[in-house]
């Protein structure tokens, strides 16, 4: 069983027990979290497909918060002697999906 879900404006296929990677949430490790913006659920051979969203709710808990890996932002132009480094290391959350119901 597995379904599309939106988590902080990113869409999402889970499924039970999958651990993944997520923007920030305003949540403390150890929280469950509920998501109700569902798009897709499919069961086996049942597919129920919502117009946006359908009635259903996947349960999740965060895990930890953590950073992504450094990503260097280097702007050059050329003969001008203009340089500019920059990095970024974006925050993410981890949660587990605890289950899916309709």
């Amino acid at each position: 069983m597995f379904a599309i879900v939106d988590i902080a404006g990113q869409q999402f296929k889970v499924e039970e027990g999958q651990e993944l990677f997520v923007h920030r949430l305003e949540a403390q490790e150890g929280d469950s979290l509920s998501f109700d913006q569902v798009m897709l659920v499919s069961k086996g051979e049942d597919v129920k497909v919502g117009t946006p969203i359908i009635k259903a709710k996947v349960n999740a808990t965060v895990v930890e918060h953590l950073k992504g890996d450094k990503v260097i932002i280097f702007k050059k132009k050329r003969r001008k002697g203009y340089r500019v480094k920059n990095g970024h290391r974006q925050s993410f959350t981890k949660i587990k999906i605890d289950g899916i119901s309709l």
